[in-house]
């Protein structure tokens, strides 16, 4: 997209500002989200930005000028003892070392203590104790004044109504609801039949989250139905002449008999702090209730005092934020994909944005329907999330935001790369480009051939595939398995290790199981579990001959699992053979018709390949150069453990590879999903879990560590 010009800047600053200050009303008063925190925030530093770059168009009503929220209203109002302030967010490592080096410069002969604190997802409460006695419960309200919602801060049980010492104090902390009770509450909203509480948005509808739910618990006018709800809290700050070190901060709270959250820890170093935050980010869904980043603190008093605050943020503390599962950015372009069946999805090309662990630049729009759907327009500012922690999607366009100049995406009617009509059947979603020899198409269908569900060739990236083809060395899959060194050397960034190496990995890939070989090519409706229900028929048709062969790893695990040794005497045909013997024998349709789980669309488009002479052509060839199918023997095919049971695999594993994991899984009679839904049976974990260990949680999904799924595996 072009650079903004100052008056298009001016425009757009107040978009921003009015979908905060909606946004902010929505969330603190109404106790609802249009959009999540996370793509809020990123919105918010939009404005930040662009305020930064522009300052004389800095208003006195920004958000940015402000601290806290709006007053619902329903309750008194009482000013503030201690102005409340906020943190500065900080969303990676570098953000936390550049505030380090801010803090170092402004007193660069001190030497910092860091401590580190859990941050509790909830709603801030201040209490007012004099002479121990519980008086006083405000919200933060707008940083000056906040709301009396004493009467509700007093039945939650964990907030004592008096200290165990007479003291005179103020506290602030957070009042959050756990996941047992969230889920406990919503199960009884959903069974409502009556107009639901204040809170809810709706009838018989659930709260989204477990801070909407204790926020809008907090404001019940009535009591008694704050206190059904069981809420809870942990309390972190002390004002006034008692305020010392943030350690004993936490520990005189707790000492006084006010809930604290135990996992805060003391760092002498940067380094230490950054491993906590790690440690934390992969184990903080074991936890009761939700955090969604760590505050981070200067410990010493005397450092906090002389290093002060700005208008709105305390120098010497600032709050680190996970990264989220759904935030938001602006779509700088749309464009067309051409897939390797002739599929064209609209993509939209984005302002990076970090989401779910990594650096996001594109999200699928799916198809024309779902363009004209969700009105996706280049321009847009738009909810991003990655579905099944994969693939990024776009989640919806936030309207408000849209730039004045937008105008509609049409979809076109040839495809971007042949310019061929694309042909869309009745009743489908997705346009299709017919051209069997759409260059476009080619090209997946090379990716696709050399990728670990297909021959597993891993030296043979995107980047080489497509100097192949650049060069006229690659034009169908069997020209792979032709490569010489010659033709090699002479490429870009080849010299002879690589070359070597390459050649090696593609010899090795020469052996290959029916189901990989099956995959490979990509045929429409046959997916990986299609292809190994296939095997069984296809290899009964089959003449096969005992030789010994260099197997790759990907055939290795599928047929002898811990079983460490390359060459096998085991049994192959060819590609000829495969073909010939499907098409020679008459009944072949039939059977494979009977096969359980082949629709009639995968059975027509089955053979459909196989009957095109370029593709009997391509085999031959496959078999001239040595590409041999191995026999394949399906082991403990109903092993009670894994049959029929849906498995999702998330996580790194010591022991196994994700892939190998899957066809143990597959060979079990298992099958694999790539999202944990209702329907999922096990989640099988390893290290840096994410979001999916946290919805299994949510689900009651089984879930496997890496020793107890060795342990079944090994069975």
């Amino acid at each position: 997209m072009p650079e903004m010009s100052k008056e298009e800047a001016k425009k757009h600053l107040q978009k921003l500002r009015e979908f905060i200050s909606d946004w902010n009303y929505q969330y603190f008063i109404e106790n609802k989200t249009s959009v999540s925190e996370p793509a809020r925030d990123k919105i918010k530093r939009e404005l930040e930005d662009l305020e930064a770059k522009y300052p004389d168009l800095i208003t006195p009503e920004s958000p940015t000028q402000r601290i806290g929220a709006p007053l619902s209203g329903k309750f008194p109002k009482i000013k503030h003892k201690t102005q409340k302030q906020s943190l500065q967010d900080v969303f990676n490592l570098e953000e936390i070392e550049d505030w380090e080096k801010r803090v170092q410069k402004m007193l660069p002969n001190a030497h910092f203590e860091y401590i580190s604190e859990l941050k509790i997802d909830g709603l801030n409460i201040t209490l007012w104790y004099i002479d121990g006695i519980l008086k006083k419960a405000l919200t933060r309200g707008d940083a000056i004044q906040g709301e009396d919602v004493t009467h509700a801060i007093k039945t939650i049980k964990s907030i004592p109504l008096k200290l165990r010492e007479p003291v005179t104090i103020e506290v602030s902390g957070e009042v959050f609801m756990s996941r047992k009770s969230f889920d406990k509450l919503n199960k009884s909203i959903e069974k409502m039949c009556d107009s639901p509480s204040e809170g809810v948005r709706g009838p018989g509808k659930a709260f989204v989250n477990p801070r909407n739910a204790a926020a809008g618990t907090v404001r019940q006018l009535d009591p008694s139905i704050t206190a059904s709800r069981e809420l809870s809290a942990f309390f972190y700050s002390l004002y006034g002449k008692l305020s010392t070190d943030q350690s004993k901060v936490l520990q005189q709270l707790k000492d006084w008999g006010l809930p604290t959250e135990a996992n805060w820890k003391i760092h002498k170093d940067i380094k230490g702090l950054e491993k906590y935050i790690q440690d934390w980010d992969k184990k903080r869904d074991t936890l009761g209730y939700d955090t969604d980043g760590v505050v981070i603190k200067i410990n010493d008093a005397e450092h906090q005092k002389r290093l002060g605050s700005t208008a709105r943020a305390p120098r010497w503390a600032v709050a680190y934020k996970y990264p989220a599962e759904q935030t938001s950015t602006i779509v700088e372009d749309i464009v067309l994909q051409v897939g390797r069946t002739g599929a064209v999805t609209p993509v939209a090309e984005l302002k990076p944005v970090f989401v779910a662990g990594s650096t996001v630049s594109r999200a699928t729009l799916h198809n024309e329907d779902e363009i004209i759907r969700k009105d996706v327009r280049v321009g847009d500012t738009v909810v991003i999330h990655k579905a099944g922690d994969i693939i990024p999607e776009v989640v919806e366009v936030i309207t408000k935001l849209r730039p004045d100049s937008s105008k509609p995406f049409h979809f076109p009617k040839a495809c971007p790369v042949c310019e061929t009509a694309l042909t869309r059947p009745e009743g489908e979603a997705i346009s299709r480009c017919p051209n069997n020899s759409c260059p476009a198409r080619t090209r997946e269908e090379l990716y696709h051939f050399v990728s670990k569900g297909g021959f597993n060739i891993d030296a043979l990236g995107q980047k080489i595939v497509d100097q192949l083809v650049d060069k006229s060395l690659v034009v169908t899959p069997a020209d792979f398995f032709h490569l010489s060194y010659e033709e090699l050397i002479v490429l870009d960034l080849f010299e002879q290790k690589r070359t070597e190496n390459l050649l090696e990995a593609i010899e090795t890939a020469k052996t290959v199981t029916l189901s990989r070989f099956l995959f490979a090519f990509g045929i429409r409706h046959i997916g990986q579990k299609t292809a190994r229900d296939l095997v069984p028929e296809l290899q009964r048709g089959l003449s096969f001959k005992k030789s010994k062969v260099l197997v790759s790893k990907a055939a290795q695990t599928t047929l002898f699992g811990e079983d460490e040794k390359t060459n096998h005497h085991i049994e192959t045909v060819t590609p000829t053979d495969l073909y010939e013997s499907i098409l020679k024998d008459d009944g072949k349709r039939e059977k494979i018709d009977s096969v359980e789980g082949l629709g009639p669309k995968a059975v027509d488009s089955f053979f459909e390949w196989f009957e095109n002479e370029d593709h009997q052509h391509m085999l031959d060839k496959m078999t001239e150069f040595g590409v041999k199918i191995i026999k394949q023997t399906f082991v403990n095919e109903h092993d009670p453990n894994f049959e029929g049971k849906s498995f999702v695999i998330t996580g790194s594993f010591k022991e196994r590879s994700r892939e190998e994991i899957k066809q143990i899984i597959l060979r079990k009679g298992g099958k694999v999903g790539s999202a944990v839904t209702s329907k999922t049976d096990i989640l099988c974990v390893g290290e840096k879990a994410g979001s999916k260990l946290k919805k299994a949680q949510e689900f009651g999904t089984e879930i496997w560590d890496e020793k107890k799924m060795l342990e079944n595996i090994d069975k």
